[in-house]
């Protein structure tokens, strides 16, 4: 993650109805920060797929080798998978964040 992503929000910002749309530069800002993030989870969502495959052919290999077929792959497969999840919805979520809703959370913060 470089120092552009750390001041984006976790999800999609979306003005409301009420609020005033973002200039040029910001919206181009957040589009930029979006297509980042569902790369990011593309590239994730691949190396689970190929980590895992990895797993299943050593246990297939291993099986036929020992005739022991325990099948240890699903706990890495269920963990990570749930990570995998998550880092998709996080990113595919259609949360609006309205200005309203920012300026309360920076009050929040500040002790107003």
């Amino acid at each position: 993650m470089n120092e552009q992503d750390d001041d984006m929000t976790n999800g999609p910002v979306n003005p409301g109805p009420q609020d005033q749309l973002p200039d040029e530069t910001e919206l181009r800002a957040l589009a930029i920060h979006n297509l980042r993030r569902r790369e990011a989870f593309k590239t994730h969502l691949v190396v689970y797929l190929l980590v895992n495959a990895v797993f299943v052919g050593t246990w297939v290999m291993a099986g036929v080798v020992s005739g022991v077929w325990y099948p240890w792959w699903i706990y890495p497969m269920l963990g990570w998978g749930i990570g995998v999840g998550l880092h998709g919805w996080t990113v595919y979520r259609r949360d609006a964040y309205s200005e309203n809703k920012i300026r309360a959370e920076m009050d929040r913060i500040l002790g107003r």
